[in-house]
């Protein structure tokens, strides 16, 4: 597993911490986010990821910003993302098995860093169920991205 990281200037620190602990589960980790004491826009940390993550170098992004809000409106712009902005386990684990995302955003204002770390173990560990149900939801989803 590769994922990608980033972040705005609202969010360094929880981003350093959410990296050193994939990397300790021996996730490789590709940060796209600005580092403590830079300003950046969350569109443009929202692309890299995205990028990455639509053209298979990475499985997987993360995204955080002040509140998460900014990040996930960024990202779902992009064809073939689908971006879950959460703040408690329970949504990032169903954003994985029902809705196959592929990009967890959340924000630094909004949640400590145990929460943060609870919301990735469980966005990278659950895996979308494949249930037809799903997918033909995740289908629609897709047409309708289709259609812009």
């Amino acid at each position: 597993m590769k994922i990608a990281i980033g972040n705005d200037h609202a969010a360094p620190e929880l981003k350093l911490a959410v990296k050193a602990h994939l990397e300790e589960k021996g996730i490789e980790v590709v940060d796209m986010g600005c580092a403590p004491g830079e300003k950046c826009d969350y569109p443009d940390a929202a692309a890299a990821v995205c990028r990455k993550v639509t053209g298979g170098e990475c499985t997987l992004g993360i995204l955080i910003c002040g509140t998460g809000l900014g990040m996930s409106y960024a990202a779902n712009k992009i064809k073939g993302i689908r971006a879950a902005c959460c703040s408690e386990v329970f949504s990032a684990r169903l954003s994985r098995e029902h809705n196959d995302a592929n990009v967890l955003c959340f924000g630094a204002r909004v949640i400590g860093e145990g929460t943060a770390l609870d919301l990735v173990d469980a966005f990278i560990s659950t895996p979308f169920s494949g249930d037809e149900r799903h997918q033909r939801r995740i289908d629609k989803i897709t047409a309708l991205e289709n259609e812009g």
